[in-house]
């Protein structure tokens, strides 16, 4: 395969220009590693990072698309501003395994358990660096950090004062497959003043406007749907595209016409004919700074947003008029560290894309209604002559005259009614408020007591911590209540909360040649016992320039909100929790709905090609049920080894190289099942004394299912590894040129069971890029180019081939230096080659903008 590599056809150039005097690699600190100050060179564990010059370099949109490029990342676009970043495997679209903090603070969104890309982060203006943690981190931060975190560390007023403007004028979906050009725009607006010697203030605000990737894959979900019956692609009337929705198999029903049994979906509507794709994003925030001398600084800092984009979890939701807001006060200095924040989440009037598609079918006609006409329009026209198949889409035509059509007055107005019914069997609304209170502490125990004039060596560092975190959830009948004993599950808020600490020890030896830490952390959560993570670390030095590095870790990820306490009717569908108290008695009652589905495509087949009643091919197949072996919800767990290799090379240490290997072991991933509770005539549980062939009479019909999907642990045990090397090289001239693989492996399961989350990772990647802010006259440039392996994308909308897709972004600037002005002209993914980065998800083109900036 040929790939545009322009920085690599400029690095033989490059190399022949003279060294720079001298160089600032050797002095690079990095803090979130380790939670001190550190070298990065001498840090422990492998960390990326993204410096101030490297962010002007970027031909990226904004600094949170430049953490693409890194070495050992992955990122993933559910929409055009909503990204998820991963490391190291197991990635889906909400990263409940991956922090995201900003200057040590979670910005999730408390409901979610996961970020909303960077709504709730700093602005272009206001970021400072960005440092990136692949692999666990759970021993120091807890907070499900098992692949990794990345922390944001903002501009200090103090440090950088005045007023800063950015504006950004754009446009995408030039030649896209789904609607015609759009024109984007993002303002931003910085201003920090220092009010005296010891107070300083800033304030922030951001103003998004655009339109989000379409989302329009019309892979078949269910191809084999009818197959017994040879009605095969278009005239398969199960037909279930990706990307369409209300024909899932929820809204599929088995009729019995011409003495063979069909399944047939209700029509569904396509995701363009239910969501709005118009992208809006108000994002502010304020700080004041107060020093205390000796180095410490108070902060209180108030972050907000609004927005309106499209979110993708277990289905995609349009996030409309959507709230997160934040108090956080913090504490730093060299001896104790401290921070509390409180974040608000209010869904607005969010909806669900699939329950107002399948709503929207069944609010013009119940499923009852609809098949009775399809059923006799079948008949009618079959008496008339026509094919099997010709009568299938006559049928369909019956059924659906009269339907609302995308567009019209009519549906705009039914679909805006459900999407204020909060009951997803009736309606589409997500209606959610939470909240999320934290509060830490970390105290440097060396230095207080160096401070206090014991004559303790340097060489040796003590670090207590200590955190706690509530959620808490006000019940909406739908998406969650309170299942607590003694407790109105509408009224009483719900709340899950979380108390940690860590203590660690680390010493430098032989010359301080080599440096040892030892972590161990324990967690205790609602609803489960204390759980404990060890961290070994070791740093050989044999020179300034030269650090090899080793570590072993363990790291527990607790359930989420969603994952342990939801309680949501789905499409006829109850999605619950998997702790106990959510789901007491249907694990043990339930089959899983795989060995259904099996069992009832055999009775079909028997009725329809081997002649038997449905009795015999019921008590033929009722082998096939399968009882469901999972049960109530465990903590995930992973044990990782990683080295690596890091050296200043060259003189001047103008060649920086950094090599990373790693193994890991997961076990109890939290996935969820699908299993369905066998009913009576009368709608109760079919209990354990029940036999075989009650169950099975019962389980091939709708009326005798009761439908569950759980959370549960997947039983498997799994092994991956992989590795990544970066090389950045600093030329004379000022260009910075660099060039990362990366290497991620799904080694093996044990006792393979399908439940554990989609790797959703491919296995080669890469990124080059090259830059320099003054080539000439204040006139400089920047490439990126990312390339990645075809992968097998493992989501909970679909699963198949994900294909390899290279991308290249670019930048011209141009900087004037009075009145300090740069002006940007870029473009990501320059060639405007569409690709999806995971099946379900929306084709991304290019985005090409201008920007200016004042002040920065």
């Amino acid at each position: 395969m040929k790939h545009v590599t322009p920085a690599l056809l400029l690095l033989p150039i490059l190399a022949h220009a003279q060294a720079p005097a001298d160089t600032t690699r050797l002095g690079e600190v990095v803090v979130t590693a380790s939670k001190v100050e550190e070298s990065i060179l001498q840090s422990p564990v492998t960390v990326e990072k993204l410096n101030a010059r490297q962010l002007r370099l970027t031909p990226a949109p904004s600094f949170f698309d430049a953490i693409e490029h890194l070495k050992g990342v992955q990122v993933i676009t559910p929409s055009l501003s909503f990204k998820v970043i991963n490391a190291r495997g197991f990635t889906n679209t909400t990263n409940v395994r991956f922090a995201q903090l900003v200057d040590g603070i979670d910005n999730q969104a408390p409901h979610i358990g996961g970020p909303i890309g960077n709504v709730l982060g700093p602005s272009d203006l206001d970021i400072s660096s960005v440092e990136i943690v692949p692999g666990t981190a759970a021993a120091l931060y807890g907070l499900n950090a098992i692949n990794g975190l990345v922390n944001f560390s903002t501009r200090n007023p103090f440090r950088s004062e005045g007023l800063s403007v950015q504006q950004k004028v754009g446009v995408n979906h030039v030649g896209g497959p789904a609607t015609g050009a759009n024109l984007f725009s993002e303002t931003s607006v910085r201003y920090a003043k220092v009010l005296a010697p010891r107070l300083a203030f800033k304030v922030n605000g951001t103003y998004l406007r655009g339109r989000d990737w379409v989302a329009h894959d019309q892979t078949e979900l269910n191809p084999s749907g009818n197959a017994s019956t040879g009605l095969l692609g278009a005239d398969n009337p199960a037909r279930d595209p990706v990307n369409s929705y209300g024909n899932e198999s929820s809204n599929r029903s088995t009729l019995t016409l011409g003495g063979k049994s069909y399944q047939v979906a209700r029509t569904g509507y396509d995701e363009q004919d239910v969501v709005d794709y118009r992208l809006q994003t108000i994002r502010y925030d304020a700080g004041l700074h107060y020093k205390l001398g000796g180095r410490a600084e108070l902060t209180y800092t108030y972050r907000g947003t609004m927005l309106d984009n499209v979110y993708q979890r277990s289905n995609r939701f349009r996030l409309q008029n959507y709230h997160l807001q934040q108090h956080a006060v913090q504490l730093s200095g060299p001896v104790v560290q401290a921070r509390a924040y409180f974040t608000q989440e209010n869904t607005g009037q969010s909806y669900n894309l699939r329950s107002a598609a399948e709503n929207l079918d069944r609010s013009f006609k119940p499923d009852r209604q609809w098949n009775d006409d399809y059923t006799a329009a079948w008949n009618a026209a079959t008496t008339n002559g026509q094919s099997v198949a010709q009568a299938h889409a006559t049928a369909r035509t019956a059924a659906d005259a009269g339907r609302l059509q995308p567009g019209t007055p009519e549906f705009k107005q039914r679909l805006q009614e459900l999407a204020d019914i909060n009951n997803w069997d009736q309606g589409a609304a997500l209606r959610v408020q939470a909240s999320l209170a934290h509060a830490e502490g970390q105290v440097n125990v060396a230095e207080a007591l160096r401070r206090g004039g014991w004559q303790l060596p340097t060489t040796f560092d003590v670090l207590l911590g200590a955190d706690h975190r509530t959620y808490i959830v006000r019940p909406d009948g739908n998406y969650f209540i309170n299942p607590e004993s003694g407790k109105d599950p509408l009224r009483d808020n719900l709340t899950y909360g979380k108390t940690g600490g860590f203590v660690q020890a680390g010493a430098r030896l032989w010359q301080e040649k080599i440096r040892l830490t030892a972590t161990l952390r324990a967690d205790k959560n609602d609803y489960f016992s204390t759980r404990f993570n060890p961290r070994f670390t070791a740093v050989y030095s044999p020179t300034q320039r030269h650090n090899f590095r080793l570590s072993y870790q363990s790291g527990y990820r607790f359930p989420s909100l969603f994952e342990g306490f939801s309680n949501v009717n789905s499409g006829q569908v109850k999605r619950i929790g998997g702790l106990r108290v959510m789901s007491d008695g249907v694990f043990e009652n339930s089959y899983l709905r795989s060995s259904i589905d099996a069992f009832n495509t055999a009775v079909t087949r028997d009725r329809n090609t081997n002649g038997l009643t449905q009795a015999q091919a019921i008590g033929k197949n009722q082998g096939l049920l399968v009882k469901n072996p999972y049960t109530y919800l465990r903590p995930e767990h992973i044990k990782s080894l990683e080295m690596g290799y890091k050296a200043a090379l060259l003189p001047g240490g103008r060649l920086l190289a950094d090599v990373d290997f790693y193994y890991n072991t997961y076990r109890d991933f939290i996935a969820q099942v699908e299993a369905y509770v066998p009913l009576s005539s009368g709608g109760q549980p079919l209990g354990a004394g029940s036999d075989l062939n009650t169950v099975a009479t019962a389980l091939n019909a709708r009326a005798g299912q009761a439908r569950y999907r759980l959370w549960t642990n997947s039983q498997s045990q799994v092994y991956n590894y992989g590795g990544s090397l970066g090389l950045g090289y600093e030329v004379a001239g000022g260009y910075l040129a660099g060039a990362n693989v990366t290497y991620t492996r799904l080694d093996r399961t044990e006792a393979g069971d399908g439940l554990e989350d989609g790797f959703n990772t491919p296995r080669w990647a890469y990124n080059l890029s090259v830059g320099n802010e003054n080539v000439v006259k204040n006139f400089g440039f920047g490439l990126n180019y990312h390339w990645q392996q075809r992968y097998y994308s493992q989501t909970f909308l679909v699963s198949g081939p994900v294909p390899a897709y290279n991308t290249l972004d670019a930048q011209l600037s141009y900087r004037l230096p009075e009145p300090n002005l740069r002006f940007k002209l870029g473009a990501s993914n320059v060639l405007n080659h569409y690709y999806v980065s995971y099946l379900g998800g929306p084709s991304v083109g290019g985005l090409y903008y201008l920007q200016l900036t004042y002040g920065l």
